[in-house]
């Protein structure tokens, strides 16, 4: 094992490639991907933030949550070697934390200076992860697990933007005609934003006009619903809970965590909490970028998972001293990234993508537009948080096309249902694909059971066991339709 080596050979991939990530810069698959995913990113920074806010007593907050994902942001979208990748708060993160503050209001001490020394220990785990090259433990990973996982986040977001806006229409708090405005303005947000997305797929060509409208119609869904809100509404609309001040802190605290306040004691033990959290991290990054760098897309710069890895080991570390929300590689910003980037065939569309936009610009305009937000926080209230959640409805079913487990899960319901695109359709019987999907199902089953559960917090561990599921189940099929299926084979992939 070569210290250092999975980092340097990362760099000597991307530098040839750096100067030319710049370019593009009025390019129109960068200029719709940086709106749209403006708007989304910032919506997760909120969700996030607000529900993190109520899990920690208010200790870290919406504020918190923005600020980490600009810095943070903004610097992976500089000197990753993945900038497809977009960055941001996550569930199994939020849980964590949550589970961290309620044990130490249970012991009676300070719950700030317990994650910032939480957070420390993990960044390092991480740094010292990166340096050992640890990211090559990936190579066992495949698409079985890839497709398993994102198909779980997916649906996460999918569901639960559904239940805010179900419960609202049973919210006492709303009047019946303001809650159900505020689920037309969420159902029109994603309704729009498809109907927009698929005018490319009229007739046997498009028609002028389409794909523009097609790459810029998440961006024009928000604007038509927030319009159609605030001029023809006159109800309550309910907007983001943002703060009105950026420059503090959500209970007043100073931004430098006090560190030293713990005894040595507590600052030791702390390492416990840190290898769980370093896990967490570490499996949350690592299979999104997978995703991303193994996905059917023509990337052509390459990628470089000890590089990002060790960035966000860095974020870890240095936002822990003040008490900012630890993120990661965001699989359904990401997956729609790299979709919003991709160039496809008009004529047959739902073919692999031609060509991809690989550009540091987008993410980079993402993350300072998210950073110049924070002095326009009474406008970003301006925007109906069902216009927001509608938006996550219409991401998680995005990224579910093209998962080539949800796609063949459609064709077990849909047995007539031609998909596209895909190797095992042409190569592989149907009993042996379908047997193939139903064990997918089954992991996916298993995991939002454990995620729904009081032992939520372990569930990237189970995504783990999908390794050792996958290389079980190779008794039950031929080599052959798994080369199909999947694209297991680590003895050929020993370094990534």
């Amino acid at each position: 094992m070569k210290l250092f080596h999975g980092i340097a050979k990362d760099i000597a991939t991307r530098r040839p490639h750096y100067r030319s990530d710049f370019s593009g810069i009025f390019s129109q698959k960068v200029l719709s991907a940086s709106f749209y995913l403006f708007f989304a990113c910032l919506a997760n920074a909120i969700a996030f933030g607000a529900l993190s806010s109520v899990l920690t007593g208010g200790e870290i907050g919406i504020i918190e949550m923005m600020i980490a994902t600009a810095i943070g942001g903004t610097t992976y979208a500089l000197f990753s070697a993945q900038p497809i990748t977009l960055l941001g708060g996550t569930g199994p993160i939020v849980i964590f934390t949550a589970l961290l503050y309620a044990a130490c209001k249970d012991l009676g001490v300070s719950f700030i200076a317990v994650y910032a020394w939480t957070g420390i220990w993990a960044g390092i785990i991480l740094i010292v992860l990166a340096v050992a090259n640890a990211s090559n433990l990936m190579r066992f990973f495949s698409r079985f697990t890839d497709d398993i996982f994102a198909a779980l986040v997916s649906l996460i977001f999918v569901i639960e933007a559904v239940r805010t806006v179900g419960g609202g229409l049973f919210d006492d708090k709303l009047t019946p005609a303001d809650a159900w405005f505020a689920a037309v303005l969420a159902f029109g947000t994603c309704v729009i934003a498809f109907g927009l997305r698929w005018t490319v797929r009229i007739g046997k060509r498009p028609l002028p006009g389409t794909p523009l409208l097609a790459d810029f119609a998440p961006t024009l869904a928000i604007i038509i619903m927030s319009t159609f809100a605030v001029t023809l509404w006159s109800g309550q609309i309910e907007g983001p809970a943002v703060p009105v001040d950026y420059a503090a802190t959500s209970t007043g605290r100073p931004w430098l965590v006090d560190i030293l306040a713990l005894p040595l004691w507590i600052k030791l033990t702390c390492v416990l909490p840190a290898t769980f959290a370093a896990t967490l991290l570490f499996l949350d990054q690592n299979i999104t970028s997978r995703i991303i760098n193994e996905s059917d897309a023509p990337l052509r710069k390459g990628h470089g998972y000890h590089l990002d890895l060790l960035l966000i080991g860095l974020f870890t570390l240095c936002f822990s001293f003040f008490g900012l929300p630890w993120i990661v590689a965001a699989t359904v910003h990401s997956v729609n990234h790299l979709k919003s980037l991709s160039i496809d065939d008009l004529v047959n569309p739902d073919m692999p993508s031609l060509a991809v936009v690989e550009s540091r610009i987008s993410a980079l305009s993402i993350h300072l537009a998210i950073a110049a937000s924070l002095l326009a926080l009474h406008f970003v209230a301006m925007i109906p948080m069902a216009v927001l959640l509608g938006l996550f409805v219409y991401m998680g079913f995005m990224s579910l096309w093209g998962n080539a487990f949800f796609v063949r899960s459609l064709s077990l319901v849909m047995p007539g249902m031609i998909v596209h695109g895909h190797d095992a359709d042409a190569h592989v019987p149907r009993h042996v694909r379908n047997r193939f999907t139903y064990m997918q199902a089954g992991c996916l089953v298993v995991l939002w059971g454990v995620k729904s559960s009081v032992v939520g917090i372990f569930f990237p561990f189970f995504i783990a066991l999908c390794v050792p599921v996958r290389i079980l189940i190779t008794r039950y099929f031929h080599d052959e339709h798994l080369n199909h299926l999947d694209d297991y084979d680590h003895d050929q992939r020993n370094e990534i």
